[in-house]
């Protein structure tokens, strides 16, 4: 029997598919792509059927040759790049370049690295499908139209280098009309009354009232608390009603792409793009004494299908683990979204032999947090329901009813490995003993005031499940959507929120109000579902995109014929006058973001800096000490003298902690690395290399005396100080949590 030729993605994965397939298959990696579209040109045939123009890679030439001569060398060709879409057209490129040195070319699907999974793809061999190409092509050849016309548009609006993508542009839209929403929200007052009880045997119970003569309770200010509080405390109180209920609490089915990003940020407090590198890892493979051995299944996909096999599996762990109460009588299935496409098993553990416990001395701490989040996502889709006894008491007195709820789990089922939050509006026990019918006595009173909160920012996890929602873009693009908005600075993370920036919020105003037909949701989902049709073969790929170029490039050409009047309508005119040669100045976009400049450009070319990019601090400039203010450039926040252009001294942003170093005599200073992600080290740097992620406060250790503390944030604890000596955590205040939201 000859050699056969096995093409991957990557070499991690090739190294692991070798040792499963033996000698008589040479397995090797293309490295992602060998083809795309020119970086410096359109590079689609809009004449000609939108035919993209694909050149091979700069760097992949020598891979190209590589694979060339080990195809020419074998007796067949598998092409085994990823199971979807992008991975076909990897794969229709690959047959394309070694078709001349091979006839015998057959694509295989890897929906799991394992040895049985492996070879089983291997002997299902098929032909590419071409209409998952074509849906392929038809989106890249779309974001590239869309980038390569509305590009040049915000060049000449705002400033060279911007750039807009189809989707991308869109999750911006929600980001900054949410934005828009909290900035016109009005905060409005409002009081609660609590109030605690003591029954006659003595036990006591905590209640909030809820209705004033049947009707909810709205209490507007102090005065009408004060004034209910009055006339609560003369009255005598009774239950007038209690009542429990057992109900089921059902598991969530296995994670889809999209859910897994959504419940890792929420609970690891990880990135979508950390997360989505993570599962990439613990799909392709990792060294376990075995060998390498891919942990879980493909981690693109939308559908919530398993296996028959892996779902008696399931039953069979549950039941040898848990006992036989935890295994429901029939294997569970749940519903797809009506969008799903369905080509892939939801993500799951390849096998349940390895449980995180056993792999856990061979991953690294992410991965083992993921890994044992998808294992335990799994495990508890197919086991018992959660029983809850959910109860309410309610006390009355004359117009007034204040309720108490609660819940008791009778039975953890699913909720023994898999935990969930139960929502309740009070936490107050019920005491066991008590009846409808008995009396109590008021013992304490209290009346407190809120304000109503604006709706929140997205996260990622929140902007993650509305866009799926929507059904914008595919769960395998969010990742990249949310980092591609970060990178191009039109976003930023404010406490684990995403905010719009400055520039956000002016490319979003400018695309949606020229493209208002492109850039919306509707639009967006629209043309993801058109896509699928083109994968499911009920379109062509060219009438899809007649249909789209022709009125794009309508709008296109209506917003470059209007670009100096946006241009204008951009600028602010301010009060000033230019130092140098007495003309008006006007705020202006830049590189940097906004700043000053005279209107005698180019014959004046003044600028200054925008002073509510200033924020005073109580320093002094080294060179002529006047006052310093905090600026902000293209490299993060730094100190700059008030008198700029005059003085130009400039010093990093300091955090009043000195150098822990012994002998050092520096102080920690705000820095940004090569990343763009803030870190603190020494001012003394390069002498001294003290480095930390955490923020110092100059806060002395109350347990040792350490002169400064850190801050840190989980989400089991929120925020915190760490002391970085004896690691003794301090609670930090924060606003009350009982505040509601509207």
């Amino acid at each position: 029997m000859g050699k056969s030729l096995v093409i991957v993605e990557s070499d991690a994965k090739s190294k692991t598919i070798n040792r499963f397939l033996g000698r008589n298959y040479v397995v090797r990696a293309s490295v992602g792509h060998i083809k795309n579209l020119p970086k410096n040109r359109l590079g689609v045939d809009i004449q000609n059927g939108f035919e993209p123009e694909y050149i091979t890679i700069r760097g992949r030439g020598k891979t190209l040759s590589g694979l060339k001569k080990l195809s020419a060398e074998s007796d067949h060709v598998y092409l085994a790049t990823d199971p979807d879409r992008e991975g076909e057209a990897i794969a229709a490129h690959l047959e394309e370049e070694l078709r001349n040195s091979n006839k015998h070319i057959r694509r295989v699907l890897f929906h799991e690295i394992t040895e049985q999974a492996v070879r089983d793809s291997i002997k299902k061999a098929h032909q590419i499908d071409v209409t998952k190409v074509e849906a392929q092509k038809a989106r890249r050849v779309m974001d590239r139209l869309v980038g390569y016309e509305v590009s040049p548009f915000l060049w000449k609006t705002i400033y060279r280098g911007l750039s807009a993508g189809r989707v991308q542009s869109v999750a911006l839209r929600l980001i900054c009309e949410r934005e828009d929403e909290i900035s016109r929200f009005t905060s409005r007052e409002y009081w609660s009354i609590t109030a605690e009880f003591k029954t006659e045997r003595g036990e006591k119970v905590t209640s909030r009232l809820v209705k004033i003569d049947g009707a909810e309770v709205e209490i507007p200010n102090e005065k009408e608390a004060k004034s209910h509080s009055s006339q609560i405390r003369r009255l005598a109180f009774k239950v007038s009603d209690l009542r429990s209920k057992e109900t089921e609490r059902n598991p969530f089915p296995p994670y889809t792409t999209s859910t897994m990003q959504q419940d890792a940020v929420r609970r690891l407090g990880m990135s979508t793009k950390q997360i989505m590198a993570l599962a990439q890892q613990l799909y392709e493979g990792v060294d376990l004494p075995e060998g390498r051995v891919g942990l879980i299944t493909y981690m693109r996909t939308d559908s919530t299908r398993m296996s028959h096999t892996a779902v008696e599996e399931a039953r069979r762990f549950i039941a040898e683990n848990y006992g036989l109460e935890y295994v429901p009588q029939k294997p569970r299935a749940f519903r797809n979204k009506k969008t799903a496409q369905d080509a892939h098993e939801a993500i799951r553990p390849t096998s349940l032999a390895r449980p995180p416990s056993k792999v856990a001395a061979h991953l690294n701490p992410n991965q083992k947090k993921l890994y044992e989040l998808i294992w335990n996502r799994f495990v508890a889709c197919q086991m018992a329901p959660a029983r809850i006894t959910q109860m309410a008491l309610e006390i009355a007195a004359g117009p007034y009813l204040f309720r108490t709820t609660g819940s008791i789990v009778k039975f953890k089922g699913f909720m023994q490995l898999y935990q969930v939050e139960l929502e309740e509006e009070e936490n107050s026990p019920i005491p066991a003993l008590l009846r409808q019918g008995d009396r109590l006595s008021l013992e304490h009173l209290r009346e407190q005031q809120h304000f109503t909160k604006p709706p929140p920012r997205y996260n990622e996890s929140s902007l993650v499940k509305e866009l799926d929602n929507l059904g914008i873009g595919r769960p395998s693009t969010y990742a990249l959507i949310i980092s591609t908005l970060l990178d191009r600075k039109y976003v930023h993370k404010e406490s684990r929120s995403l905010a719009p920036t400055e520039l956000g919020m002016t490319v979003k105003r400018i695309v949606t109000s020229q493209f208002p037909d492109i850039f919306n949701v509707g639009f967006t989902a629209q043309m993801e579902e058109e896509l699928d049709q083109i994968e499911s073969g009920e379109k062509g790929r060219v009438d899809v995109l007649n249909d789209f170029y022709g009125p794009f490039k309508q709008s296109v050409s209506a917003a470059m014929d209007r670009k100096e009047e946006i241009r204008e309508s951009l600028r602010q005119d301010t009060e000033g006058e230019c130092p140098k040669c007495g003309r008006p100045l006007v705020i202006k976009w830049g590189r940097n973001g906004r700043f000053i400049a005279c209107t005698g450009y180019p014959e004046c070319r003044h600028t200054q800096p925008l002073e509510k990019h200033e924020t005073a601090v109580d320093e002094k400039c080294d060179a002529c000490g006047s006052d310093m203010v905090i600026r902000t450039g293209r490299f993060g926040r730094f100190l700059a003298c008030s008198r700029y252009p005059d003085c130009k001294s400039t010093r990093p942003v300091s955090t009043g902690v000195a150098c822990p170093e012994d002998g050092c005599g520096g102080r920690i200073v705000e820095k940004r690395s090569g990343r763009g992600k803030v870190f603190f080290g020494c001012s003394n740097y390069p002498r001294c290399k003290f480095a930390s992620w955490h923020r110092p406060v100059p806060e002395a250790c109350k347990q040792c005396g350490n002169p400064f503390l850190e801050e840190r944030f989980s989400k089991a604890k929120g925020a915190f100080l760490k002391c970085p000596k004896c690691k003794h955590e301090t609670a930090v205040e924060t606003p009350d949590a009982g505040v509601k939201e509207t």
